[in-house]
């Protein structure tokens, strides 16, 4: 591993200078000290040989740890800053990190936790700060194993949750609708002191607010119809793990007083309980909404908003890493090429030039769809048609149809036309021209029955204002059952493609 070549450690308490000191020298780091925060900011400001990483003790007399690192930063100064401290509250990590922490530990610490901390700082260091160039074998190593992604943005991500994972604070992960908020979440546990532990997730908008509170906090025998037994809660089983709360903007507001109550004492009570749960769960939540404007329009509470946001991960939407829209369509074709054994399959220059500039509203989990469509059916004409009924002005895709274009001269199998009538952009189409020859007739079936259903589901979407549990009633299925079908499908709702245009 590349060192830098200069350590500050600054610590008020000899022993704890005389350990590092000793440690690091091992470790191939040439080490420098201070005692106290003035000779802290001298020797980060004014010596000849400026440090390449600082470990910097929060609670010192006089100019602490805080401060120190508050006038370094507002000069600018990069160096990646570990902060120490013997108090582990929330609120420290936290004060420290938005003051330009690089890493935080809490003392009591140990020589494999050190070790840790140090490797995280070094392997997301700027090489200006460091003057060390990471190896290319190096980059990317902070993103999941079978994480796919080229995008800078994206290891921006991976390396707050390498920063934060450790820490018991809350975390809000930010982000439209498929760009892998869970995938964020569940690296947050894996990294963190919890691993091996439960991970429980529960999606808010998939449950009435009555069963919602069932799920979340349990209920005892007998506290209303159908209770028969006693039931743990989610918090329950998320006890010494992580609790992932998606949709958190989807909860309704009587709820949000209950979820208030947990973050703050750390217990609850089940429905018809009357002593109360203790828990231990570190608290996760992700939305596609913006939660200001909610609390705005009195649907979310402040003060459970400030509780839930101690930090926050934005994940940025897929058209802004268009780089990573190629290597993840060759990760799903892989993918579904293996499941459903079909064998290897290509892509044409002239549909990969679509999907690069296509806005992918679905963001990832819309190219899987599309990819995996493509993999099933082996026509490219379906999937153009497709994108071309979503969006019906992209130059891409026409080009593609044009009579010039290779894609021409496909068979065709239907034509999506868009539903100006309502506006949405949905794409509802039907199948106006079947060519058996071309394409198989289970083929054929399939692809009908998804039109027929995309056409079934959106109509009465609009018919209840888009109010989706009532469309399940009305559709007799179950309300679980439509989330999927509509994100399968591709519908995507009004309201929130004219807020994704607007932010845009």
């Amino acid at each position: 591993m590349d060192r830098p070549t200069s350590v500050l450690v600054i610590d008020d308490d000899v022993d704890v200078r005389d350990y590092l000191t000793e440690f690091l020298t091992t470790e191939g780091f040439r080490v420098t000290t201070a005692a106290d925060g003035e000779a802290a900011l001298a020797a980060l400001t004014e010596g000849p040989r400026r440090p390449a990483l600082v470990l910097l003790d929060l609670r010192m007399p006089g100019l602490d740890g805080f401060e120190v690192l508050r006038r370094y930063r507002m000069n600018d100064q990069q160096t990646p800053v570990i902060a120490l401290s013997a108090l582990g509250e929330a609120e420290t990590v936290v004060r420290a990190m938005k003051l330009g922490a690089s890493d935080y530990l809490a003392k009591p610490f140990d020589v494999d936790q050190l070790r840790d901390a140090l490797a995280r700082v070094l392997a997301v260091a700027s090489p200006i700060a460091t003057s060390v160039e990471l190896k290319p074998e190096r980059r990317g190593r902070l993103a999941p194993p079978d994480y796919v992604s080229a995008s800078p943005a994206m290891e921006r991500i991976w390396e707050m949750v390498e920063r934060v994972a450790h820490t018991d604070v809350p975390i809000l992960i930010r982000g439209e609708s498929g760009v892998g908020k869970e995938v964020v979440a569940r690296q947050l546990h894996t990294r963190s002191n919890r691993n091996g532990r439960p991970f429980i997730k529960i999606n808010c908008a998939a449950l009435p607010a009555e069963l919602l509170e069932s799920e979340l906090f349990g209920h005892e025998r007998g506290a209303f119809t159908g209770a028969t037994s006693e039931k743990p809660g989610k918090f329950e089983l998320a006890n010494t793990g992580t609790i992932f709360l998606d949709e958190i903007g989807e909860m309704h507001p009587s709820l949000q007083a209950k979820m208030l109550q947990v973050l703050q004492d750390e217990e609850f009570y089940r429905i018809g309980g009357k002593r109360p749960v203790r828990v231990d769960a570190r608290v996760v939540t992700a939305t596609n909404r913006a939660l200001e404007e909610e609390i705005a329009r009195g649907n979310f509470r402040e003060d459970l908003y400030y509780r839930l946001n101690v930090v926050s991960i934005a994940v940025p939407p897929l058209r802004e890493r268009r780089g990573d829209v190629a290597l993840l369509v060759e990760h799903f074709l892989k993918k579904y090429g293996d499941k459903y054994k079909g064998g290897a399959f290509s892509v044409p220059p002239e549909v990969m030039q679509v999907f690069a500039s296509y806005a992918w509203p679905g963001n990832v989990r819309e190219l899987e769809n599309m990819v995996r469509r493509l993999v099933v059916l082996r026509d490219t004409s379906l999937v153009l048609e497709e994108l071309a009924g979503r969006r019906p002005s992209s130059s891409a895709i026409s080009t593609a149809m044009s009579p010039g274009s290779s894609m021409a001269a496909a068979p065709r199998t239907s034509v999506l036309a868009e539903n100006s009538e309502e506006g949405s952009g949905a794409a509802i189409g039907s199948v106006t021209s079947l060519q058996p020859e071309s394409v198989s007739l289970k083929a054929i079936g399939r692809h009908a029955a998804m039109l027929a259903e995309r056409e079934a589901i959106h109509r009465m979407l609009q018919k209840t204002n888009w109010n989706k549990r009532k469309a399940a009633v009305l559709l007799q299925i179950s309300y679980k059952a439509l989330l999927y079908k509509v994100k399968e499908c591709g519908i995507i709702d009004p309201r929130e493609q004219a807020s994704t245009l607007a932010s845009g």
